[in-house]
């Protein structure tokens, strides 16, 4: 395993300088606690801005605040101004000109926030806190107000990204494809439906996750399926080897459409769990370790016949439970071509299993989302925070790749 890599510790290196400055502090505030360290420093922060104002305006006007100037633009006087800092909310005195030109850049027009507040709220978003959540943290830790609207208005500021991010270009193969839907209710003019977030999970030829796509929606069908899978390829995807997904309407007849050359595979995770949702807990773990001797069979003609033999055994008394293994034997079949190695990176779906715990806690922390659009932030943000981790190739790729490579005939090399 991999030992995580330590963040290196900030050692603070003591200079002359600052020891000066340290003991002005100490001398100048009185400082004998932590909360006495804070005002000071929200002290001099706003005294630092004011200065740092002073300069910029020195510099637009060309002149100092002692020089005489034949300009016809002067100093007049301060305009204040209340921002959110670090350490709080502060009145700031901006200094002015007579023409109203000055732009200054320390604290811009119009910012009302210089404690990258931004940044906080795009985190505790991406952390499946609703609006409404945020501004109460943000009340509770610096002590200011920020309306709903506000975090609203932060959040979409990632709108454009998202939309980059749906477009960017892809690789020319991906060897696998992992295709998956987790409901969400979101509220719709007053009406709370249940829409799908359809997550497209690839992995690349260095045997890299990658999610390639997000799509919000509830119209699944072919038609509709088409569209997507065209989508990648006119974001530059000529090639998928293999596509694992569940039983999504349309999904077999979009890929015989628009890739087909490509495999695809009844996603075996799912199967399991739709035929144990029939059997009670005191039978389950027996019944899944009969399911195992099907999709660990060597080949096709012998998960043939322990699909009969699990089928006779427990039929009898969960007559539902074995019928969409023959309802899906085509499209659960293919596995059988390939090693151990290749089928456990195509049925235990590891990748995308957790991708998708991530998901489900936004599930958790957020019974109804306000707007498909507020579902499409929160999906997006909290992929972002899963796939930072994601550095390294999966388990015994070399091996997997050879064997695809030489199993699609070189498609992989193309």
């Amino acid at each position: 395993m991999a030992r995580r890599e330590k963040k290196p510790v900030h050692k603070v290196v003591m200079t002359e300088g600052k020891r000066n400055i340290i003991q002005q502090l100490l001398q100048e505030y009185d400082i004998e606690i932590a909360e006495d360290i804070q005002d000071a420093l929200k002290d001099l922060l706003d005294g630092t801005i004011k200065e740092m104002m002073e300069a910029e305006m020195d510099d637009h006007l060309g002149y100092q605040k002692s020089e005489r100037s034949d300009s016809d633009d002067y100093r007049n006087g301060y305009k204040s101004k209340r921002v959110n800092s670090s350490y709080g909310s502060m009145d700031i005195d901006v200094p002015q000109d007579r023409k109203s030109t000055f732009e200054p850049q320390i604290v811009k027009k119009r910012q009302k926030d210089i404690s990258d507040i931004d940044q906080k709220i795009i985190s505790m978003y991406a952390k499946g806190m609703t609006t409404r959540q945020i501004s109460e943290t943000i009340e509770d830790i610096y002590g200011f107000e920020t309306s709903e609207g506000f975090i609203s208005d932060v959040t979409d500021k990632i709108l454009p990204q998202i939309e980059d991010w749906q477009n960017r270009p892809l690789d020319e193969v991906y060897p696998i494809l992992y295709i998956d839907a987790i409901h969400y209710s979101v509220r719709d003019n007053g009406v709370i439906r249940k829409l799908a977030a359809y997550v497209i999970l690839g992995i690349n030829t260095e045997g890299k996750k990658e999610v390639l796509s997000i799509t919000v929606g509830d119209n699944e069908s072919s038609k509709y399926w088409l569209s997507v899978l065209n989508e990648l390829k006119n974001r530059g995807a000529k090639d998928i080897l293999i596509i694992c997904a569940d039983g999504l309407s349309g999904i077999k007849e979009a890929i015989a459409a628009a890739f087909p050359k490509t495999e695809y595979q009844r996603c075996i995770v799912h199967q399991v769990r739709n035929t144990l949702k029939y059997v009670p807990d005191k039978d389950r773990k027996a019944f899944a370790s009969d399911l195992k001797t099907i999709y660990h069979a060597s080949d096709e003609e012998k998960a043939r016949l322990a699909l009969d033999r699990v089928t006779e055994k427990w039929t009898v008394k969960y007559p539902n439970s074995m019928k969409r293994w023959y309802d899906n034997w085509d499209a659960i079949t293919p596995i059988f071509k390939f090693s151990p190695d290749v089928r456990k990176v195509i049925y235990t779906t590891n990748a995308i299993e957790s991708l998708n715990s991530t998901y489900r806690k936004l599930n958790r922390k957020r019974s109804v989302f306000p707007s498909d659009t507020a579902l499409l932030k929160a999906l997006y943000l909290a992929t972002f925070e899963a796939t930072k981790k994601w550095t390294m190739s999966i388990r015994n790729w070399g091996q997997v790749y050879g064997e695809l490579s030489i199993m699609y005939e070189g498609r992989l090399q193309e």
